[in-house]
């Protein structure tokens, strides 16, 4: 017979086998809220927690007169925590009509594996109310920065932009980041299921530490008629490019810096990469006429002539195995020093030339600043084409007497006449006079650099020679302004084609002056790249220089000096 089961013993073993079960869940408790506790805690955290960067408020970029060329304004960053997301293609069609996105782009980043991705940088606040207004889990915006450039395409060659991290990518902003960029702060802060902060929730902030602004010696007034002028002048006679230099001479200060085409910096993607630099000050080109004011110089201050010296000048030069012409064709000439600087002879220039020789010429060419940056402080800032004396070819004297063989930047060249106008001193050109804390508080940039590079009274004979240029004798005609003593020089190079020639590359007209004469309080330089209708500079550049300088004149009210000009021997 079966024994009967004992039920004393079922209860035993279900007892035991229940004591087990509860050991380990007990033992499992202990291990999760007391050995691992911290560990969870901080996964917890980990997924309520989000630290952001906060952008350091960009100090602004101001002109002379304190009118905003750059700042920067409060935007809010859009962004969704994708773990929190319910609904990823319902929340990216709502959306995507608010942050102009197209849905199949947004609905990805919704989808994504993290618990931070931006959807949209530097919206407006207004577009970022109306995101939250939309009540969708998972989205959420911060509060940032904006840069916006409210003066539009006005000196954006100089002030450059920057992009929404931050980071300057061309002109000042670009060359000045430490200075204008701050330090940037963090916040860590708490979000529910929705993405949103927790109104009470744990929200550590270390704030940003507001940039350093600049104070430019651009005066927007003279910047934007230089800007219209040579947008113009680049239009009607069919250029590649044009570029426009207003300076004081006395103190390096640049008052315009124009270039065309330009670029937008509030909207950079609509233009190509190429236009963000500054050609003033990176494009190298050879000089041509304008580069025989160094020749004369050079002869005065070494004593080998005077303004009046002779010369007799042929209708062509054989020199160093070539044979020399001048823009026009001519018989034999007799012309001053001052007349081969007036009509622009280059066969009486390289004459001139060879009674220096190359050694003073190469001295003159570097002491002028050829061969080395401006120091202006912009990236890009080019030390042109210079070949070291000890590599000149015998071709090279002559060449370079009269500007072709050597290359040079707009501002190089703007620098040269500033000196002769500065009484022989040459003063780095200059673009930002101060420096502006967060509190206000103004910093004048230090003392621009200076040294003597010819004597006053040579200086002072160049001025009178240059003033000869803009009569009915000279090249520049066009350049004169009724009331005022205008000196300049006309400038007209052939461009290299690339294949050791000039065939076919077109020509580099310029003008560079300064007045008034007597006592120079502005100089402008214009230089047109390959206009096709009409090349000489005294035709194509003068015509600019006449509009940009008249306007700069009467913007700072320079009144004429009422003096009679000296009567300018060009023949004997």
């Amino acid at each position: 017979m079966s024994r009967r089961p004992d039920p004393r013993k079922r209860i035993e073993l279900f007892l035991l086998g229940s004591l087990i079960i509860l050991s380990l869940v007990a033992g499992r408790l202990v291990q999760l809220q007391g050995l691992d506790s911290t560990t969870y805690t901080a996964m917890a955290e980990k997924q309520r927690l989000h630290t952001v960067a906060l952008s350091a408020p960009r100090g602004e970029i101001v002109d002379r007169d304190g009118n905003p060329l750059a700042e920067t304004v409060d935007a809010r960053d859009v962004y969704a925590d994708p773990q929190k997301v319910v609904d990823a293609a319902t929340e990216a069609g709502r959306l995507a009509p608010l942050l102009g996105v197209r849905a199949n782009v947004l609905e990805p980043l919704l989808s994504k594996k993290t618990s931070f991705v931006y959807l949209l940088r530097q919206a407006s606040p207004q577009l970022a109310a109306k995101v939250i207004d939309l009540k969708l889990p998972g989205i959420g915006v911060l509060p940032t920065m904006k840069r916006i450039y409210p003066a539009g395409t006005l000196a954006s060659n100089v002030v450059g932009f920057a992009n929404a991290d931050g980071d300057g990518l061309a002109g000042l902003e670009y060359s000045f980041q430490k200075t204008l960029s701050g330090h940037d702060g963090v916040r860590t802060f708490e979000t529910g299921l929705s993405g949103s902060p927790i109104p009470d929730g744990q929200d550590v902030v270390k704030p940003a530490v507001s940039g350093t602004g600049l104070e430019l010696t651009i005066q927007r007034d003279i910047q934007w008629k230089a800007q219209q002028a040579i947008a113009a002048q680049v239009k009607s006679v069919q250029a590649d490019s044009g570029t426009v230099i207003v300076m004081d001479p006395r103190t390096g200060q640049i008052l315009a810096l124009a270039v065309s085409p330009g670029f937008d910096p509030n909207n950079p993607s609509a233009s190509p990469s190429a236009s963000f630099g500054d050609p003033a000050i990176s494009e190298v080109y050879e000089p041509g006429s304008v580069n025989k004011v160094i020749t004369m110089s050079a002869a005065l201050q070494d004593g080998v002539a005077t303004p009046k010296s002779p010369f007799v000048v042929p209708g062509q030069l054989r020199d160093a195995g070539f044979i020399f012409h001048d823009a026009e064709p001519h018989g034999v000439e007799r012309l001053t020093l001052t007349g081969i600087l007036a009509k622009s002879s280059n066969i009486g220039t390289i004459e001139v030339a060879n009674r220096l020789g190359a050694a003073r010429m190469y001295h003159y060419l570097r002491a002028y600043g050829f061969g080395a940056p401006t120091g202006v402080g912009l990236p890009g800032d080019g030390i042109g084409l210079l070949p070291r004396l000890r590599s000149w070819t015998p071709s090279t004297l002559p060449t370079a007497a009269f500007g072709q063989g050597v290359g040079v930047t707009a501002l190089q060249v703007a620098s040269v006449y500033a000196t002769i106008a500065n009484g022989g001193i040459r003063v780095t050109p200059n673009l930002v006079s101060a420096r502006i804390e967060a509190d206000g508080t103004r910093k004048p940039s230090p003392p621009p650099e200076q040294h003597r590079v010819i004597d006053a009274r040579v200086a002072h004979q160049l001025s009178d020679m240059l003033e000869a240029v803009t009569t009915t004798e000279g090249t520049a005609p066009l350049a004169r302004i009724p009331g005022y003593r205008i000196a300049g020089k006309t400038g007209t190079a052939n461009r290299p084609n690339g294949h050791g020639g000039y065939g076919g590359a077109g020509y580099t007209a310029s003008f560079v002056g300064f007045a008034p004469a007597d006592d120079p309080k502005l100089l402008v330089e214009v230089v047109l790249q390959n206009p096709r209708k009409g090349h000489f500079g005294g035709l194509v550049a003068a015509p600019v220089f006449h509009n940009v300088m008249s306007f700069a004149l009467q913007s700072l009210k320079v009144p004429p000096t009422g003096t009679k000009p000296p009567h300018a021997k060009l023949t004997w």
